[in-house]
């Protein structure tokens, strides 16, 4: 009998999800109107949720349950893709949702949620279990966690956990800070940090591709690959959150912790089996394997961008300095492009290029794996195609927004004469499985719920990524650039195809 393969889990998404309490605090935002309580409903559709379930908003703006109810009515109405409004679920569903409005700074506040806590679990029977949703603004998740502590709320009669948001962190310093003040109110098996780039279907599937296959894993090394190139692209602009984006920019906003740990992902070793902590040991071990950036490497290894306005479609596109909230002479950067090293065995001497911009042509997220040329071409003389960059095998996992992957390679162009061009054989997942996938959030509220960390980022992985960028933090801190420096509608800084070019490499246009 053939061995099991620990990486097919074909009960990962039929298990069962206790019933719990879901408190969300910063419940009048974006984040659970786009995402949220969109995920939970769909979870509600698929009959995941169990009857036991309630969820409890909170935020300073007064408002009475049903009208929060309305609000989130409006919300599905607005952001459920994919999904018909039932009736009949909806009333049910609206039931499990409460609300009230208190501040965070307000011990208060956390009495009264104890209170609503011990009657929501008389009432919809949620057996003690609690899952505080930090959603607020990141100058709130310490008054949140220090409520949560103060009113004992972090133990109970059942398990209790928190989900916390990115940014987790400004730097390497507010994070460490960060995480000292969880772990003195929640340990660190209760405490989920979220990144929903690795709750994306596409995003798994990596680990399956890779481990679950005999044919690519055995040429996932610095033998067969030549580089690899992440691109998350946006084709929007701040879209009115200038002054949020203008603390961060897409170094942290995109690079630290998404794209980090989608290389991480990339890079890791195969685990033993197919669980938590293992998983995340493995990433973790890439993560710290990052080879650390001199100060005098800062501008030969990173870029920074910053779009200034343009014509696009023949409409005028106002640079990152003219958008609401921004200040008129910004250093915050919207378009990011690293080299990263792993110093191990496997990738030693292997290119990661990572870039994430705002503004660029298109909207896109995938993962470019270049592998290298074959030793020696016979068709050369033939009159085939010898241009630099033609003839490596290219295989790309498409994350967004057509999730799938694509293996290029040279086949014989029909005709008299050995002339090879590139074709590619796609993979789609729409196509293919013909089912609707579950997004990132669905994904990541149930393992929550399950108590499942997988798709989690823990303690050391976090302070890892971080440690990765400082450098880059603190030289360009004292180090501004003459920015705008790139056009809307453009794909970056001229300084950023200069990176590859050192090495010989150019970017790929998706």
């Amino acid at each position: 009998m053939p061995a099991a393969n620990p990486f097919q889990d074909p009960l990962r998404f039929e298990r069962r999800v206790p019933p719990c309490a879901i408190v969300i605090f910063g419940a009048n935002g974006d984040l659970t109107k786009r995402k949220l309580i969109p995920a939970l409903y769909r979870l509600a559709y698929d009959r995941r949720i169990p009857p036991g379930f309630a969820v409890i908003g909170n935020s300073r703006t007064p408002m009475t349950d049903e009208q929060f109810r309305a609000k989130m009515r409006e919300a599905l109405n607005e952001f459920v893709d994919n999904t018909p409004i039932d009736e009949g679920l909806w009333d049910d569903f609206s039931k499990s949702l409460s609300y009230y409005a208190g501040d965070l700074n307000d011990p208060e506040c956390f009495n009264l949620l104890g209170k609503k806590l011990e009657e929501i679990e008389q009432t919809r029977k949620t057996e003690g279990n609690v899952l505080f949703y930090v959603s607020t603004q990141p100058s709130h998740y310490e008054a949140a966690i220090n409520g949560i502590g103060r009113a004992k709320l972090a133990q109970g009669s059942g398990w209790r956990r928190i989900v916390v948001e990115k940014p987790f962190g400004h730097d390497l310093a507010t994070a460490r800070s960060l995480n000292n003040k969880l772990h003195e109110v929640f340990s660190e098996p209760q405490i989920y940090r979220i990144d929903h780039y690795l709750g994306k279907e596409t995003v798994q599937n990596v680990l399956a591709f890779r481990f679950g296959n005999g044919i690519f894993e055995p040429l996932w090394n610095r033998r067969y690959i030549n580089h690899i190139q992440i691109t998350a692209a946006e084709s929007i602009g701040v879209e009115g959150r200038g002054s949020y984006y203008q603390e961060a920019g897409a170094l942290r906003d995109m690079i630290q912790n998404h794209l980090l740990q989608v290389m991480s992902t990339i890079a890791m070793e195969p685990p033993a089996v197919f669980e938590s902590d293992l998983v995340r040991d493995e990433r973790a071990k890439v993560l710290r394997s990052i080879r650390r950036i001199k100060p005098e490497e800062v501008p030969l290894f990173s870029v920074a961008g910053q779009y200034g306005p343009a014509s696009i479609g023949n409409k005028d596109v106002p640079g990152f300095r003219q958008e609401e909230g921004v200040s008129a002479d910004s250093q915050t950067d919207t378009y990011s492009a690293v080299t990263v090293f792993i110093d191990n065995w496997r990738w030693a001497d292997v290119p990661f290029y990572i870039r994430s911009g705002k503004r660029l042509p298109k909207r896109v997220t995938d993962i470019a794996i270049q592998f290298n040329a074959a030793p020696h071409s016979p068709f050369d003389r033939n009159g085939a195609d010898s241009t630099p960059g033609s003839r490596p095998n290219l295989l790309i996992l498409r994350i967004q927004p057509e999730e799938g992957i694509s293996l290029r390679f040279l086949s014989k162009d029909p005709g008299e004469g050995m002339h090879l061009r590139p074709v590619s054989m796609d993979f789609n997942y729409g196509t293919s499985f013909g089912s609707r996938s579950p997004s990132a959030y669905e994904t990541l509220l149930v393992d929550a719920m399950v108590g499942d960390a997988t798709l989690y980022t823990r303690q050391d992985m976090v302070e890892a990524s971080w440690a990765a960028v400082q450098p880059i933090l603190d030289y360009r801190e004292t180090n501004h650039v003459d920015f705008p420096n790139y056009a809307a509608g453009t794909w970056g800084p001229k300084a950023s195809e200069e990176m590859l070019a050192r090495r010989g490499h150019v970017w790929r246009t998706p």
